[in-house]
């Protein structure tokens, strides 16, 4: 029996998008191309966008963090500026990258459970008019909040900025208004909401913000513009694609949509997340944000203050019943991470909170 995976991604996944990638098929055949163009056509109307808008979308071989990467060394010109707003993990990512292709940065930093204010971003956007380019994480993993991409949208629009939002944790489950909240670029990738395997990341994009990035690029591989070009009309990969990731992708889009699209997807994630935190309260244990800050895909458990509590023996105790969670990446406070999503409904999450009971009991943890 598959194991549970309570975690951000790689998710469990249906076995009709497993039997997709059961298939051999060459890159240059018909039918392949064909699948890829109805993924991009697909992923623009899950962001509400159309062509006829000025918008388009590009598929990256790779992690999600390689679609990151291509957007960040491509979008952002040799004297662009970008300011990065960042409270956790996975913004900081995006200083690593930017350190390294020498980008100049200003980065607002903030603590993993404070949602970025608005009108702090607004303060470094009117002191600072060299800044060119924004970037945020819309659900930062690290914690599982939600910050507020819509105010920061507005402000990039009132300041005439490329706006760049990594929405890798929350796409295709929690709606975002994409035109609504001027974003340029948008990145997420094929193991997260929309329930697929690993293997590409993707980015939708308005096609002005891109269309000027010609020759930008800091990389090869990476080269979003040179990818974008080549993909366009073709609906084919410059390099490699990850064929079998990408049949089961768009066997999976085919499910969101049985499913009833986001706002179905949206309400049965939200529903495991709330039995979730209902069942931990009852056995004890804490979360690290504020309710009214957090996200329903992972949540950030405290570690339970209690001598017996040990997280590795706690985590293979867990993973010896099937069920697998994560491991926490805050910065000063010990915490576990819970996922909701992917293939995960309430019963799963009741057969969770019954192992960690259970758990619980054998460590000797008791409140």
């Amino acid at each position: 029996m598959d194991n549970k995976l309570f975690t951000p991604g790689p998710l469990n996944t249906k076995l009709s998008v497993k039997e997709a990638m059961l298939h051999d098929m060459g890159s240059r055949d018909k039918e392949f191309i064909s699948v890829v163009k109805e993924i991009r056509e697909e992923l623009l109307l899950l962001a509400g966008v159309t062509k006829d808008e000025g918008y388009d979308t590009v598929l990256m071989q790779g992690s999600g963090t390689f679609g990151v990467e291509s957007v960040i060394s491509t979008a952002i010109p040799a004297d662009g500026h970008l300011l990065l707003i960042t409270n956790g993990a996975y913004g900081d990512r995006i200083g690593e990258m930017t350190k390294v292709y020498g980008i100049k940065t200003t980065t607002l930093s903030f603590k993993e459970n404070i949602v970025p204010p608005a009108q702090d971003v607004e303060e470094v956007l009117k002191t600072d008019i060299s800044i060119t380019h924004v970037a945020i994480i819309h659900c930062e993993t690290t914690t599982g909040i939600f910050n507020d991409i819509e105010s920061i949208g507005h402000l990039t629009r009132k300041y005439n900025k490329i706006y760049i939002v990594d929405a890798m944790s929350s796409f295709g489950a929690v709606p975002i208004d994409f035109k609504g909240f001027d974003i340029d670029f948008l990145i997420s990738s094929s193991n997260k909401c929309i329930e697929g395997v690993p293997g590409f990341s993707f980015v939708i994009f308005r096609v002005s913000s891109l269309e000027g990035c010609k020759g930008s690029a800091r990389t090869v591989s990476l080269d979003l513009y040179g990818q974008w070009a080549y993909m366009k009309n073709s609906n084919s990969f410059r390099y490699t694609p990850p064929i079998q990731t990408i049949l089961a992708f768009h066997k999976a889009l085919e499910s969101l949509k049985e499913e009833g699209g986001i706002p179905v997807r949206s309400e049965r994630y939200q529903q495991n997340y709330h039995r979730l935190i209902e069942g931990t309260e009852a056995l004890g244990l804490r979360t690290y944000l504020d309710k009214r800050d957090q996200g329903y895909i992972i949540t950030s458990f405290l570690f339970p203050d209690h001598h017996n509590f040990d997280f590795t023996q706690f985590y293979e105790k867990l993973h010896e019943r099937g069920q697998v969670i994560y491991q926490g990446k805050l910065s000063d406070t010990n915490c576990f991470r819970i996922g909701n999503i992917g293939q995960l409904y309430l019963e799963d999450i009741e057969n969770l909170l019954l192992a960690i009971k259970e758990v619980l009991n054998e460590m000797g943890v008791t409140f």
